[in-house]
Formats: structure tokens, C-alpha cells, sequence
């Protein structure tokens, strides 16, 4: 049995195919996600927003995986009834939301189709158009997270103790990617605003497409089971209980790792979905040229993850590596909030950034639960970031609207750059104390993933 488990599941190229096909869904999540930000000032001229109803609609994403903690029942499910499953299901309910969002912006909806005069008669303080594409964001964010934790199994399954870290690596920028074409198709397909719905349709039609991939890595997946565990079915999985979710947060390495995943990504990923509006507002660009600047930013981390990833494989120091990003961060947000550097600089460093600490921290979790909880493990951590990411924008929008009384042409963005180097101060703290804590538990975080 072991010989054949070796002779398919080592094959480095079906490794790296299925690497492929799992990083196309990723970049597709990440390219729906992000293709709204260069469009911020347009559906607020189109549907009438402000900059609070911007922030709300970046918000929602978080919602269910926040309040509801649905990446934490995600990856209990995930661990309970397997990647084919639970994947099917979550990246279902992500490509549902997508398709209700660009529903909700379209000229048809718009035009009384079906759903707008319930939306109109509920909470009429905020548009018809508003409410649906929270609605869709809502289920977006419902399944887009948990199948993020989904793609995380899957590269744990098929790569660790064979270069998981640039794996890892390679994932990150897989969604980069998806962030990069984002920046950089978003507002020319939206053409000023004459094609806005055909923009966002564009980036709901890729999230389906991401379904079918993964419908084609289920086959895959069948295969390999079939010939490693042909007495296992895959829905079995161990009993949740609890005490899972307690013994984890009372591991000290666990917690300081999953804090710094709040602050980090608090102060990365809001941030990345109101820049192109600063670029615009603080540099006077157009919305074409600030998302291109903005662009190089995953475009940074799709160069850098992969190359952090294999020095951590084999030399380690993923702890001291999350200490230089959160600095690196924090200079970043410095430079933008109180300097007229050119924005391209505190950009690529923001890529920098964005490969040193994913790059090392999510294959770090391998040092600290066992595989069969990996999926509630990476839930988890993942439910604790998305209270940041439903808090921060909605928090970036309250600033601006609030420091900018009667809404000016040209935004002051300051005391929203203020939050961000907070942040920034929170994350590099707890990267220290993750440090601190590897030093004493003996964890070996700091230790080549490849031994």
C-alpha cells in the first residue's frame, strides 16, 4: 500500500498540477475580492454611496465568518467530513454570493427585477442595490474563507515534509495573482463607469469558474484516496469536541500566531481595498493609474512568497521572518501616511511585506496541531482574522466620512492612515511574543520545514 500511496502521491508533477488547479480557485476568490476597490469611487457615483456604505459592503465579506464563526464550523466540517465535501459546499455558497452581488448591480435588477421591491421596502435608509450586493458579499465571504482553509488542507495532504512552505508560498501567490489582475482589468472593463455591471459580472463569472475547478480536483482526489486508504472512506474524520477549539486557544504559540494574523491582515487587506481611493485623492492619479500602483503589490508577493517559502523550507527562521514583515509593514504605512514619496516605493515594500509573514505563517501550523485538526486549527485562526477584516473597513469609511465633513473632493486620509500604523504597532508586538513563546515551548518554528 505504501508503495503505491509513494508512487502517485509523490509524483512531483501531479503535485504541482493539483497546486495549480487549487491556486486558479484561489486567485479567482482573490481577484472577486479585491476587483471592487479601484471601483469605489464609481459606485459611489453610480449608486449614490458613501464612503460608510463602501466600508459596510468590504465588511460584510467577514460577517459570517466573524459572528456567525462559520470558517471555525468550516474546518470542523472540513476535518469531520473531508476536502471533497466541504470544499463542493463552501465554494458553492462563494460562487452563489458572487453571482447575487453582480445580480444586485445590474441594470436588470435595477429596473424592478425580482428581489427589488423587497429590497426596497426593508430598511430604506440604504439603496435597493446597496442591500442586494450585501446579500451576495454575505454568502461570498460564507463560503470564500472556509474554502481558502479547504485549499490549506489540500496542500498539507499532498505536500508536507515535500517543500510545504513553498507550497504555501506558491498559494499565496496564486491569490495574489488574482488580486494583481483585479487591480488591473477591474477599471478597464468598467471604462470610466460605462461598462460598471459588465466589470463586476466579469469577476462573478471567474468565481464559477473556480467551482468547476474544483469539481476537476474532486476526481483527483477520489484517485488518491483510492489507492492510500482503500479501506477509508473519506467522511471519516475524528469526533469535534469543544475542547478542540479551548486546547487551542490555550496554547500560547497558537494564540500570539493567530493575533498577529488579525493585526497583520487588519492592516494589509482594508487597506489594499481603499489605496487605489487614496492614490486618487492624495496623489491626484486616475482610478487606472492608482490600481496599477496598487497592483504591484500582489505582484510583489507573487514574486517573493515562493522565494521566502523555499528558504524557510530549508534554513527556517519563519518566526524572525514574521518579525521583518510586521516592521517592514509598519514603515509602509509610515511613508504613505505622512510622506509624498513616490507611491510606487512604499508599494513594492508592501509586497515585501505581504511574502515575508504569509509566507511563513500558515505552514508554521504544522509545527503546532496534529494533521488530523489542521482544518479546525486553520478555521480558527482564519474566524479570528475576519473580525478584523469586518471591522477595519467599516472603521476606515467612519474616519473618512467623519474627518471630511461634506464630503470634498479630495479626502484627507490621515486619521485612517493613524488606524493602519496601529495596527501595524499591535502585530509587530505579538510577532515578538511570537518569538518569545517558540523560544520557550520549544515549538521549533524557527526550525527548516524540510527535515
Amino acid at each position: 500500500m505504501e508503495k503505491v500511496r509513494k508512487a502517485f502521491n509523490e509524483r512531483p508533477a501531479l503535485r504541482w498540477g493539483v497546486l495549480i488547479l487549487t491556486g486558479f480557485i484561489l486567485s479567482v476568490n482573490y481577484y472577486f475580492y479585491d476587483a471592487f476597490s479601484t471601483l469605489k469611487d464609481l459606485l459611489m457615483r453610480e449608486f449614490g454611496y458613501t464612503n460608510t456604505d463602501y466600508g459596510l459592503f468590504v465588511s460584510f465579506y467577514s460577517i459570517p465568518n466573524t459572528f456567525l464563526l462559520m470558517a471555525v464550523v468550516g474546518g470542523v466540517i472540513l476535518d469531520k467530513f473531508g476536502i471533497r465535501r466541504t470544499g463542493f459546499t463552501f465554494i458553492f455558497f462563494m460562487a452563489f454570493g458572487a453571482m447575487l452581488t453582480a445580480y444586485g448591480a445590474s441594470d436588470f435588477y435595477r429596473n424592478g427585477g425580482p428581489g427589488y421591491g423587497l429590497m426596497q421596502s426593508i430598511l430604506p435608509g440604504y439603496s435597493p442595490e446597496l442591500k442586494m450586493m450585501l446579500l451576495g458579499r454575505f454568502f461570498y465571504g460564507l463560503g470564500a474563507e472556509t474554502s481558502i482553509v479547504v485549499v490549506s488542507k489540500i496542500l498539507v495532504k499532498w505536500f508536507k515534509g515535500k517543500d510545504l512552505a513553498l507550497a504555501f508560498g506558491l498559494k499565496v501567490g496564486f491569490g495574489r495573482l488574482g488580486t494583481f489582475a483585479a487591480l488591473q482589468l477591474s477599471p478597464v472593463i468598467a471604462d470610466g463607469g460605462a461598462h460598471l455591471s459588465t466589470a463586476i459580472w466579469f469577476a462573478a463569472v471567474l468565481v464559477l469558474a473556480g467551482l468547476l475547478a474544483f469539481i476537476v480536483y474532486m476526481l483527483l482526489d477520489i484517485k488518491l484516496d483510492k489507492q492510500t486508504q482503500p479501506e477509508v472512506k473519506e467522511t471519516t474524520g475524528k469526533k469535534f469536541k469543544v475542547s478542540d477549539i479551548r486546547d487551542l486557544l490555550s496554547n500560547p504559540a497558537y494564540l500570539f500566531i493567530a493575533l498577529l494574523c488579525l493585526t497583520f491582515y487588519s492592516a494589509v487587506f482594508p487597506f489594499n481595498a481603499f489605496a487605489p481611493d487614496l492614490l486618487f485623492h492624495k496623489f491626484s492619479m486616475s482610478y487606472e493609474q492608482s490600481g496599477r500602483i496598487t497592483s504591484l503589490m500582489p505582484l510583489g508577493t507573487m514574486v517573493f512568497t515562493p522565494i521566502f517559502g523555499f528558504l524557510i523550507d530549508r534554513y527556517g527562521k519563519a518566526a524572525t521572518a514574521m518579525i521583518f514583515g510586521s516592521i517592514t509593514l509598519l514603515f509602509v504605512h509610515l511613508t504613505f501616511a505622512f510622506t509624498y514619496v513616490n507611491p510606487v516605493y512604499p508599494m513594492i515594500l508592501l509586497g515585501i511585506a505581504f511574502s515575508l509573514v504569509p509566507a511563513a505563517m500558515w505552514p508554521s501550523m504544522v509545527r503546532l496541531v496534529d494533521d488530523k485538526e489542521i482544518g479546525t486549527a486553520y478555521g480558527l485562526m482564519y474566524s479570528i482574522q475576519n473580525l478584523g477584516l469586518w471591522g477595519v473597513p467599516i472603521l476606515a469609511g467612519v474616519l473618512l466620512d467623519k474627518s471630511n465633513p461634506g464630503n470634498p473632493e479630495t479626502l484627507d486620509y490621515t486619521a485612517t492612515m493613524i488606524m493602519f500604523i496601529a495596527l501595524s504597532l499591535l502585530g509587530i508586538f505579538f510577532a515578538f511574543m511570537l518569538k518569545r513563546q517558540d523560544k520557550k515551548g520549544s515549538y521549533g518554528i524557527d526550525l527548516p520545514l524540510n527535515r
